[in-house]
């Protein structure tokens, strides 16, 4: 019977981001969200602005995405060493800037179809009032941003020593750009609104709400982009897998027969590697072969013995 613990042979399954400014800051930014939300869905219906209720409705999923952003992080660091998750939970944040992106992608059609509602039948719109409410908006955003900046630009994974890149949180960057996509449409609600006033086009607030549609699809598209390959065990790169192999390779005579490389989280990767050779050596003499390449935070290897006497080339 074996008298030590497993310990120094077992692998650490914890690849969630460790980011509780993150997540306390997201919460003041939800706070602030909702009342300017209620505000403008409220002053959009009753001044008759569409580029105000836009702004509105598109708050309003920003809420729901704060509240995804939340839960994500409890969620993650709750269950982090659970062994019902074979890798852990990194890659809960990702999903909640999956589900972030789908919201944003909702809110983006929505308005498209009210704004073109819109142009085709145009409603008056009581311009002074709406254009306070929507700088209201516009410097909640701002605020919000500033909140969600320093944290979104640099935290630190702590779970691996030897990695001190500034890493990404999908879930962070989610909640950042809906606060810039409100910041984004209250911003050309107010152009809207003073080139109505001022100048009577009034056909220029439903184009705006068009306008920023259109942007928010192509952010919504962008992290979809980001998040989807992680989800679905997207591999590295061809040629990081190719430089795995040929360090192997280049060790005695190894051969390496299967290679797989995916992520386990928004910045840890995770490597099953089976080789054949001659001369079979300790597992731990393989994983030193690989000690340089920082991105690989669980690597399997299975060693094949090869019994056919080796051929010779000239």
């Amino acid at each position: 019977m074996h008298e030590h613990t497993l310990e120094n042979w077992q692998h650490s399954h914890n690849f969630s981001i460790d980011n509780e400014k993150g997540k306390q800051r997201t919460l003041y930014v939800l706070i602030l969200t909702a009342i300017t939300m209620v505000a403008e869905i409220i002053a959009g219906t009753v001044f008759g602005s569409m580029a105000l209720l836009a702004d509105g409705w598109h708050m309003g999923t920003h809420v729901a995405a704060f509240l995804i952003t939340i839960y994500a992080y409890h969620y993650s660091s709750k269950h982090a060493n659970n062994p019902a998750y074979a890798f852990g939970t990194g890659k809960v944040g990702v999903l909640g800037g999956f589900a972030s992106a789908i919201a944003l992608a909702a809110v983006a059609l929505i308005m498209l179809l009210e704004s073109i509602q819109r142009l085709v039948d145009p409603q008056t719109i009581q311009f002074n009032a709406a254009i306070s409410v929507a700088v209201i908006g516009l410097v909640v955003n701002v605020v919000s941003a500033i909140i969600l900046k320093d944290d979104h630009h640099h935290h630190h994974d702590h779970n691996h020593d030897h990695d001190h890149d500034h890493h990404h949180d999908h879930n962070l960057q989610a909640a950042y750009m809906h606060v810039i996509a409100d910041a984004l449409t209250s911003l050309l609600a107010i152009i809207a609104l003073l080139s109505g006033k001022y100048f009577g086009w009034h056909w220029l607030d439903p184009m705006m709400g068009i306008v920023g549609a259109i942007i928010i699809t192509r952010w919504s598209y962008g992290l979809l982009k980001q998040t989807s390959p992680i989800l679905l065990d997207g591999s590295i790169d061809e040629d990081y897998q190719l430089a795995v192999k040929n360090t192997i390779e280049k060790d005695s005579d190894n051969k390496v027969s299967d290679i797989h490389i995916w992520k386990v989280s928004a910045n840890h990767y995770a490597a099953i590697i089976s080789l054949v050779t001659h001369e079979q050596k300790p597992i731990e003499h393989y994983k030193s072969l690989l000690s340089d390449f920082h991105k690989l935070s669980h690597t399997t290897i299975e060693v094949y013995e090869c019994k056919d006497k080796p051929t010779l080339s000239t």
